[in-house]
């Protein structure tokens, strides 16, 4: 049978689609802004017919309403990193988090551990020779399509078609909903004074041929703001955004100076608004790749000149970074964090930068901290941290005693919080009263 007969036969609509899901199965949606938006809607819509489906996945940019209390008995949540649709779920005791490396998910699906029933995805229409792709999402989307039972596949011509591996076969999908809709979009973050300092003493660690890991949100576009003057740089990072864009047609990002994949700006998911799925769609020059490849550290570290950057909710003062969770609150996720953090650490030159406001609730908290909030989870290890930044400066914690960690993170702290940050100095290191210009100089 011609691959287009089979595409034509495997077309139906969303709601005879979702009736394949049964009561007791897991459902593996799509990863952020490749979600199936409109299959999710009927799925939810149909939730009457189900008793206790498990809904996985990583970072929903969608409405997640299965995670409703109407729908507690209809669907259970299973979160591999918490977002803000579906924390409330979590931390009330609708749903579930999994701790994972990003790497690992698709080695939890392959070795059975998330058994996956029903895969949603969303893909591109069928190219000449029978292959859609995955577009924005081929992370651990493409392990779940590879091992589930039954794959529904949301074509969207919005989808943007990328290179890599991120293609598949009409042969290996069950079902087809057609239907068009605007990719989910994710507009640029407000960049304040703050974010500006930030990205400034990010940049001043980056030099000419890097290549760079970068997240989404106000400071890694700060940092890409203080880049023009740059050379040559390259990315392998788990996603880009729009930022990334910019600085490719100004000539900055080349991706000459790689060494893993020279000339490729490699991935493994995007966010972002129509700006960046446009310059995606059918660029060579970008390539995406499952999670176990692009997120793995023996991938990351033969990137000579490899720079990760990272955000976080708290630094100690011995330096453990705490950044899913305040307290025993899950808000997000590890991510890519530790991947990329030791994927550097062993590449030749490789740097990692944890970037971060010095303070949050609009000043009143300081985030570098005496001690962890009680119950908080240490996602990054004060072995593996090196630069500490915030808007007051950098502090190196590479090969550091624990007294100059603390002196060095107190440096860097906001002036409103030194002062107690310098009295549990004192009573940890037994020190009478220093000079507080000293301690901080």
């Amino acid at each position: 049978m011609k691959w287009q007969e089979t595409y034509r036969n495997r077309q139906m609509t969303a709601e005879e689609a979702v009736r394949h899901i049964k009561s007791g199965d897991r459902v593996v949606i799509a990863h952020a802004v490749g979600e199936p938006s409109y299959v999710i809607d009927k799925m939810v819509e149909n939730a009457e017919a189900y008793r206790n489906v498990e809904i996985t996945h990583m970072v929903a940019m969608g409405k997640s309403e299965y995670t409703k209390p109407e729908y507690k008995d209809n669907f259970r949540h299973n979160a591999l990193f918490v977002s803000g649709s579906t924390r409330d779920a979590v931390n009330t005791g609708r749903g579930d988090y999994t701790p994972t490396f990003f790497y690992a998910v698709p080695e939890l699906i392959y070795q059975g551990k998330l058994k996956v029933n029903v895969a949603l995805v969303q893909v591109t229409p069928p190219d000449d020779h029978g292959y859609v792709s995955l577009g924005v999402s081929v992370d651990y989307t493409k392990a779940a399509l590879e091992e589930a039972d039954y794959v529904i596949a949301q074509v969207n011509s919005n989808m943007p078609r990328t290179m890599g591996d991120s293609f598949v076969h009409v042969n290996d999908i069950d079902a087809f909903v057609l239907h068009d809709m605007p990719i989910i979009e994710l507009p640029p973050a407000r960049i304040g004074d703050t974010e500006m300092a930030i990205g400034r003493y990010c940049a001043s660690l980056i030099e000419d041929g890097d290549t760079l890991q970068l997240g989404i949100g106000a400071i890694p576009d700060a940092v890409l703001g203080f880049l023009k003057d740059k050379k040559d740089l390259g990315i392998h990072t788990e996603m880009f955004s729009d930022g990334v864009v910019d600085l490719v047609e100004a000539g900055v990002i080349t991706n000459k100076k790689k060494t893993l994949k020279p000339g490729k700006m490699i991935s493994t998911f995007l966010m972002g608004t129509k700006k960046l799925y446009d310059f995606v769609n059918n660029n060579p020059n970008v390539e995406m790749y499952p999670v176990d490849y692009v997120n793995d550290p023996r991938v990351i570290m033969l990137n000579d000149n490899m720079v990760s950057i990272n955000s976080c909710v708290q630094v100690d003062l011995m330096g453990q970074v705490a950044s899913e969770s305040i307290g025993q609150k899950q808000i997000s996720g590890v991510g890519g964090q530790v991947d990329f953090i030791r994927g550097a650490a062993m590449a030749k030159n490789g740097r990692s930068i944890i970037a971060m406001p010095s303070t949050a609730a609009h000043g009143t908290v300081s985030k570098i901290v005496p001690y962890l909030d009680h119950g908080s989870a240490v996602t990054t290890s004060r072995n593996e941290v090196q630069y500490i930044v915030t808007e007051y400066g950098i502090a190196d914690l590479k090969g550091k005693t624990l007294r100059q960690r603390a002196e060095a993170l107190i440096d860097i702290a906001h002036p409103d919080f030194r002062e107690a940050l310098i009295k549990e100095y004192n009573r940890r290191f037994g020190v009478d009263d220093p000079d507080i210009e000293q301690l901080c100089s």
